[in-house]
C-alpha cells in the first residue's frame, strides 16, 4: 500500500456512503485526536515498542490525511501540496546536503536555519516567537529558553543554575511562610523554570524526564496495589510504613 490508497481509503470515509462518524468530523474536532495520537507515538518510543511506534505513527499519519480530505473539500490544498510544502522547506533550509553550502557543526546549521526563517517571511518580532503556546509547560519552557540560549542569554556553567535553583527555593520557602496563594504559585513556576535550566543544560528533554519518573510511580505503586491485594488488604487498611517498605521492595526490583 502507499500513500495513495491511504488517501483513496479516507476520501472513502468521507463519502455520500462512507462513515456517519468521519463525515461529520470538522477541522475543529479533529484537533484533540491529533494531540492524542503524537501523544502515543512518543509513548511508543519511551517503552521501546517497534510495533506499537510503527502503529501510533500510522494513526497520526490518518490524522494529517484526514485534515488534508477536509481542506481537498473546502477547494483549498490536497496532500501533495502538503509534501511538496515540506519537500521544498527541507530542501531550502538545508543547502549543505542539497547545495554547495558548507556547515559543519550543529550550531552552524542552527543560524541558517533562522537566516532561512527570515528570508521566507517566517521570522517574527522576537526571537521567542513560534513556540507554540499549546505545548505543554515544561516543553516550552525548554524550548524558550533554548531559543534565548542561541542569541548568549544563558548561564556560562552548570553550577550557576543549580546555584539559582537554590535561590529560587529559597524565595519559595519563604512564600510559603507567607501563606500567599499568589506567590507560592509564582516562586513555584519559577522552581520548575530552573529545573528545566538544568535538564537543558544536561542534554535531558524535560517532559522525557517526567514521563519516565511517571511510568516508575505507575510500575511501584501498582506492586503496592498488588502486594496488599495478594495479602487480602486495601490501600487503606495499611500503613504508611507498610506501603513505604512495599515501595522500597518495588524500586529494587
Amino acid at each position: 500500500m502507499d500513500l495513495s490508497e491511504l488517501i483513496s481509503i479516507m476520501s472513502a470515509l468521507r463519502g455520500e456512503n462512507g462513515c456517519p462518524w468521519d463525515k461529520v468530523q470538522t477541522r475543529e474536532s479533529l484537533k484533540p485526536f491529533i494531540v492524542e495520537e503524537a501523544y502515543e507515538v512518543l509513548e511508543a518510543i519511551d517503552e521501546k515498542n517497534t510495533e506499537a511506534i510503527k502503529e501510533e505513527l500510522g494513526d497520526l499519519l490518518f490524522q494529517i490525511v484526514f485534515q488534508c480530505q477536509i481542506a481537498r473539500e473546502r477547494g483549498e490544498f490536497g496532500m501533495q501540496d502538503v509534501l511538496e510544502k515540506i519537500a521544498g522547506k527541507m530542501i531550502a533550509r538545508h543547502p549543505h546536503v542539497f547545495g554547495e553550502a558548507c556547515y559543519k557543526t550543529a550550531e552552524e546549521v542552527l543560524v541558517h536555519w533562522e537566516a532561512q526563517k527570515k528570508r521566507e517571511g517566517k521570522q517574527r518580532e522576537s526571537i521567542l516567537d513560534g513556540v507554540p503556546k499549546t505545548l505543554p509547560s515544561l516543553l516550552r519552557a525548554h524550548r524558550l529558553q533554548d531559543r534565548a540560549s542561541r542569541v548568549g542569554f544563558d548561564w556560562e556553567k552548570i553550577d550557576d543554575v543549580l546555584q539559582k535553583l537554590e535561590e529560587e527555593m529559597k524565595e519559595f520557602r519563604e512564600a510559603l511562610k507567607k501563606k500567599g496563594q499568589d506567590e507560592i504559585e509564582d516562586e513555584l513556576g519559577d522552581v520548575f523554570f530552573s529545573l528545566v535550566n538544568i535538564s537543558r543544560f544536561v542534554g535531558v528533554n524535560p517532559e522525557d524526564a517526567l514521563r519516565r519518573t511517571i511510568s516508575k510511580f505507575i510500575s511501584r505503586f501498582r506492586h503496592i496495589e498488588m502486594a496488599a491485594a495478594d495479602a487480602g488488604k486495601t490501600l487503606s487498611d495499611m500503613t504508611l510504613a507498610e506501603m513505604d517498605a512495599l515501595w522500597d521492595e518495588a524500586k529494587k526490583r
